[in-house]
């Protein structure tokens, strides 16, 4: 695929590409299943797809790359972003990287259906890297096509913008397109494959690093390489941090790490395959496969039908396997350290310090400052409140702003702000009733006890507490009506979850609990890792 001149749009693009200028290019210029060794990556160019048709654009993605509304409503958008089209600067290539997938070391692994087109700085002096993903094969592909679906494609264009506009850190979308061409997938891999619409998602972030980059050159005994490879991502993804200081770089790489997953528990999301190779080490969610969001509180929900007996992407287990990720970073790159003792403090200060943080977010949530001595208890029999009968999450603590510790409530029927964050609430029986109003009262004496107003009050706690996510059916539904052709919802939720905090009158129907309807359904439910 020969670039293309720039279009005039499209003249501002400034490409940089460090990566590719860097690090050891793969010799072997032919795009074919294969090892690749002493490299990081491999040059590849995207599969032109026959019909392109472009279905959705996240104007804050475009912003991030300095594109404006002419550009990305031209036609040569469309081409670009579909993968038909290769312009001047870029410098398209799949990353190298391995990974431990569902506890096990898995080898190579690799970008097997992203190519990254090349890195641009923008106006604001920020890198970005572009991405296709579903643009075709690569030498990582294994035995895929290099393909996406579109019922993955809308899933991710979605979470990435929902998730940075609820404030949780993530790479970014820029568009969907779809390809006009069919791709075949086994969704249940029940050996019942069917044809399925293919599309391609834009994705942006300063970096696609992840922790299995420095895995994979481990294993190979590559340490001079995973030394090189460090020592780039410090000076181009860490410019702050002094060059080869890597104790400072890992315990940062810690730092925001759990940061994440710690808003990940604050807004109920589940990403459903934490494996090494998708864990950006810029502490980004990468990666939008089976993920879900929590709706009735249930801690051992995994959203990924592949992880339903062991459960060990589970809700409750995603900060212990974050600790478990970055232990298998720290042992990458132990390879090339004098002394790992620094990497073992770091993992033991940011695993000890977790759950204080988890239980300083939860006070957040409930419109407190955190006290040590009585929130822990408190938090602790919320939740178990919470589980106990069927609680929607996300209404049930945006509901709790309106709670008024003054005013008496018939102890025989529950408050109207918390029946009607119930799925169950027949089940809500006396012994129920007498916890609920047993722990209405201790919360209430804490309100009183910080004397915060209640206006203010629930103003901080509706900062905390969308009222919008992406629920997995409002997905679903989403999806059902893009693959007929209508990307109409597609474009209503992205413009919804814009302002996933503020209170919308003519939307409120989006907030409202799961239908019964998909307690069950595939994608509403539970998904498989097939894309």
């Amino acid at each position: 695929m020969t670039p293309h001149p720039l279009p005039v749009f499209f003249q501002g693009l400034n490409f940089d590409n460090s990566f590719t200028r860097s690090l050891p290019r793969d010799p072997e210029p032919n795009n074919f299943i294969r090892q690749v060794r002493g490299a990081c990556y491999s040059s590849v160019l995207p599969s032109a797809v026959e019909s392109p048709v472009l279905a959705a654009v996240s104007r804050e993605g475009a912003d991030l790359i300095d594109l404006d509304k002419v550009a990305i409503t031209s036609k040569e958008f469309t081409q670009i972003f579909s993968g038909n089209r290769v312009l001047p600067g870029m410098d398209p290539f799949a990353m190298c990287y391995g990974g431990h997938q569902f506890g096990s070391w898995a080898g190579q692994l690799g970008d097997g259906r992203a190519i990254n087109l090349g890195e641009v700085i923008n106006r604001a002096g920020q890198r970005w890297m572009i991405q296709l993903k579903g643009a075709g094969p690569t030498p990582y592909s294994r035995r895929a096509d290099g393909r996406a679906v579109l019922r993955s494609s809308v899933r991710e264009f979605l979470c990435s913008e929902a998730m940075f506009h609820l404030g949780v850190p993530t790479t970014r979308a820029l568009s969907l397109v779809l390809t006009g061409q069919a791709v075949e997938r086994d969704m249940f891999y029940d050996g019942h494959p069917k044809q399925e619409p293919g599309a391609v998602v834009t994705r942006l972030s300063p970096s696609f690093t992840r922790f299995g980059n420095f895995e994979i050159l481990a294993s190979r005994g590559e340490s001079d390489l995973l030394r090189q490879f460090m020592d780039y991502t410090i000076e181009i993804d860490f410019p702050h941090l002094t060059p080869k200081d890597y104790d400072a770089w890992f315990r940062e790489i810690c730092h925001s790490t759990m940061n994440m997953v710690l808003h990940w528990m604050r807004v109920g999301f589940v990403h459903g395959v934490m494996n090494t190779d998708n864990m950006s080490v810029l502490g980004l969610t990468i990666d939008y496969g089976p993920y879900g969001w929590l709706e009735n509180y249930d801690p051992d929900w995994t959203p990924n039908t592949t992880d339903a007996q062991t459960r060990r992407y589970a809700f409750k287990h995603q900060p212990g396997i974050a600790v478990w990720n970055l232990i298998r970073l720290a042992q990458a790159i132990a390879l090339v350290m004098a002394d790992p003792a620094p990497l073992e403090e770091a993992l033991s200060d940011h695993s000890a310090s977790f759950t204080k943080k988890w239980q300083k977010m939860m006070a957040e949530k409930l419109g407190l400052q955190y006290d040590p001595h009585t929130d822990p208890a408190m938090i602790t029999a919320l939740t178990d409140l919470l589980k106990s009968v069927e609680t929607d999450y996300t209404l049930f603590f945006r509901n709790l702003a309106r709670f008024d510790p003054d005013k008496k409530s018939d102890k025989d029927q529950l408050p109207g702000f918390w029946r009607s964050s119930l799925y169950l609430p027949d089940r809500a029986d006396k012994h129920y009733l007498e916890q609920v109003f047993a722990w209405l009262k201790i919360y209430g004496q804490r309100l009183k006890k910080e004397k915060i107003p209640p206006k203010i009050r629930q103003k901080k706690m509706n900062q905390v507490n969308p009222k919008y996510v992406l629920r997995n059916y409002l997905a679903q539904t989403a999806i059902d009506r893009a693959e007929q052709g209508d990307f109409s919802r597609v474009k209503k939720l992205l413009d919804i979850l814009r302002h996933p905090y503020d209170e919308q009158d003519k939307n409120e129907k989006f907030a409202e609990k799961r239908p019964e309807w998909a307690r069950h359904r595939p994608g509403c439910s539970m998904l498989s890792c097939s894309s």
